[in-house]
């Protein structure tokens, strides 16, 4: 048996390990379907013999107003044009990625390998994690979620130029033509699915006072057709178990806005009761109370916000709208998401992060969370902590079928800085005129559901910024596939601001998307006393049955002294490696035990001294590959060298490593 059959049936072993009996049978049951529906798939060469499904009468669900292009702020609406002129000449960015192929593309591209996915093949015989089969599947995935023809739409609607409209209906009908059901690669996954349902309906909206808009979709028997089999799979198909994650809140978005947008087909009312049901159910178990999301993971708590926010807005304009509970933790998704963004409105950098969007209406901004609070605005109103955002283009254009605002008991007055059940503090001293120190701190669980997909072995890891400025930092994502040992890199233990033990992760890994093990953190203390803040917790993730190994953190924010002091306390007997990574633009200079840093801000450069502990031999790193480390991931799919300290040494009895960060006064830099 060659050595990669044997990897791959040997991570299904490892996959199968962590599902509970329920949903092997689920898994089992969908296995049957994938066999039967063979028999549904449509070949491409005789689309045009496929049975047109029954509809009622073809009306649209809620359509924007005429004034509502008008409320689009100037600014915005030159962003959007913008972009949209380099759309027009084929030029994308896509995951990190530059396209110039996008004038018409190809759908089963992979621009990184070079690889094309298959088109004809019936779908669920394709394996997408086989990167010498799909090339690269989130390269190729990306773009059929047609977000950058959403932009397009929206360029249409703020201008009423005809070229983009045309553009639209153009790569619309390619895609219809090229990706018959349950044909190729587009039909092998139900978050992709879901947001491109909520991409048509977006498109056909915004081109509602086109000319050849009904033409498009409600007269075109191919478009009715799509977005049937679009619907019809979601209603067989969904993440459920140990993959319950943001990916069936993507399933069940979709699926709710589109049976509210398009109610043409028999089976579109008991579709919509159906997903409104999961997403609502959905929305609670991905979240705690508090809102932040249980997947421990920033970037996917914005990605489930929107999401909520986007099927909330279409099912309540539908007249079907989510239940009060479901509102509620909406509201506490974005007010947690709220509390912990820096003074740069820059939100912690914890676990995975893709910069995935439900619906993009905007020119693509590396601020995201600030055009999600202005979304939320409209139906939420600020609180008073809020940061100020500007009107965009998208809240602009989704406030024209809002219904209203809702009145939301129990938010917080004050802003947060405490979530115990995710185990996230964020210790901060905010004295103008000095910039902001921000430290994040993690004592939680490891992540969500039996495999924890976008977790990383990033347990009592701290985050520190300045001014918005990256100190000590979490060095990002980078990448899912394509690229195993930087994947396996920036999701280790060795990749994150804490303590390694013995060579290896806190948590145990098993693939890409899986862990066998779970570091799941406690807090022990967590007090502020008005100049001095602590915190203090504990993991045993180098436990064994064999043996006990604990590695407890205590941090302590001096805001008169503006000061971090770092004590991480370990048990005899391991090998240790304590980390320390920091931003791209500082500028680092080891001398024995001691890291001068130097960095600009603005025209103003700015400087602080990391002290750190005897008893361990540092050593500093950047940009390397042999082992990898010293890299920092800005956004997905591109990474760049940045520094990064390692401590190395023997722990003995009792072990105490003390480390502390002072930053200079302005007048002092």
């Amino acid at each position: 048996m060659s050595t990669l059959r044997w990897s791959q049936l040997s991570w299904y072993a490892r996959r199968l390990s962590r599902m509970e009996p329920w949903e092997l049978a689920w898994r089992a049951r969908d296995e049957a379907l994938h066999l039967a529906w063979s028999r549904r798939q449509v070949d491409g060469r005789r689309l045009g013999n496929s049975r047109v499904p029954t509809v009622r009468e073809r009306q649209l669900g809620v359509l924007l107003s005429p004034e509502t292009a008008a409320r689009v702020p100037a600014a915005a609406r030159d962003a959007v044009l913008d972009a949209a002129d380099t759309l027009m000449r084929g030029e994308w960015e896509l995951l990190g990625v530059t396209r110039t192929d996008l004038a018409q593309p190809d759908w089963f591209l992979d621009p990184v390998t070079g690889r094309r996915a298959p088109a004809g093949q019936y779908a669920f015989r394709i394996n997408y994690r086989r990167e010498e089969v799909t090339g690269n599947v989130k390269q190729v995935w990306e773009l059929s979620r047609l977000q950058h023809l959403t932009l397009l739409a929206t360029a249409w609607f703020v201008s009423g130029e005809e070229a983009y409209a045309q553009r639209v209906a153009d790569q619309l009908g390619s895609w219809w033509r090229e990706n018959p059901f349950l044909s190729g690669v587009h039909w092998t996954s139900g978050i992709e699915i879901g947001i491109r349902l909520i991409s048509l309906t977006w498109i056909r909206r915004l081109l509602n006072d086109w000319p050849k808009a009904s033409e498009l979709f409600e007269q075109n028997d191919l478009a009715v057709t799509q977005i049937c089999w679009h619907q019809q799979y979601l209603a067989a198909f969904r993440s459920r178990g140990s993959s319950a994650n943001n990916h069936v809140i993507a399933e069940a978005a979709g699926q709710l806005v589109a049976s509210c947008a398009f109610p043409w087909y028999p089976a579109s009312d008991r579709w919509r009761r159906a997903s409104k049901r999961l997403l609502e159910r959905e929305l609670m178990r991905n979240t705690f109370p508090s809102g932040i999301g249980r997947e421990m993971a920033m970037d996917y708590q914005l990605f489930i916000a929107e999401l909520g926010l986007v099927a909330a807005t279409e099912a309540a304009a539908h007249g079907s709208p989510l239940n009060a509970i479901a509102w509620q933790r909406l509201c506490a998704i974005i007010d947690s998401g709220a509390a912990l963004l820096d003074q740069q409105l820059r939100p912690p950098r914890q676990g995975d992060g893709d910069q995935g969007r439900a619906l993009l209406l905007d020119a693509p901004v590396a601020n995201r969370w600030a055009s999600l609070l202005a979304l939320a605005e409209v139906w939420f109103g600020r609180l008073d902590w809020w940061p100020r955002v500007p009107g965009d283009a998208g809240s602009s254009i989704v406030s024209g079928i809002a219904e209203g605002r809702r009145e939301v008991p129990g938010r917080p007055p004050r802003r947060p800085w405490r979530f115990p059940e995710a185990g996230i503090s964020l210790l901060r001293a905010a004295d103008a005129p000095e910039p902001e120190i921000w430290c994040r701190c993690d004592g939680g669980p490891h992540g969500y559901l039996g495999i924890a997909a976008h977790a990383h072995a990033d347990a009592l890891s701290i985050e520190v910024r300045y001014g918005g400025a990256d100190i000590l930092a979490d060095p990002g994502t980078y990448c899912y596939h394509g690229d195993s040992e930087f994947r396996s890199y920036f999701r280790s233990t060795i990749g994150h601001n804490t303590v390694e033990l013995d060579g290896r992760s806190q948590s145990q890994p098993g693939g890409d998307f899986l862990w066998l093990r779970h570091a799941d953190a406690r807090e022990l203390r967590v007090s502020d006393s008005g100049h001095i803040v602590e915190w203090a917790a504990e993991h045993y993730g180098y436990s064994s049955r064999l043996h006990k190994a604990r590695h407890r953190r205590f941090v302590r924010l001096d805001r008169q002294a503006r000061a971090i002091k770092i004590t991480d306390v370990v048990d005899p007997g391991h090998n240790v490696r304590l980390v320390y990574h920091f931003g791209p633009e500082l500028e680092l200079t080891l001398k024995a035990f001691t890291a001068d840093l130097q960095w600009l801000m603005g025209s103003i450069v700015r400087s602080a001294a990391l002290f750190l502990p005897g008893g361990l031999n540092w050593t500093a790193h950047r940009g390397e590959t042999d082992p990898i480390i010293g890299w920092y991931s800005s956004e997905f799919g591109r990474r760049k060298p940045a520094w990064s300290i390692v401590g190395s040494g023997q722990s003995g009895e009792a072990q105490v490593y003390e480390t502390e960060l002072r930053f200079a006064a302005s007048n002092e830099s």
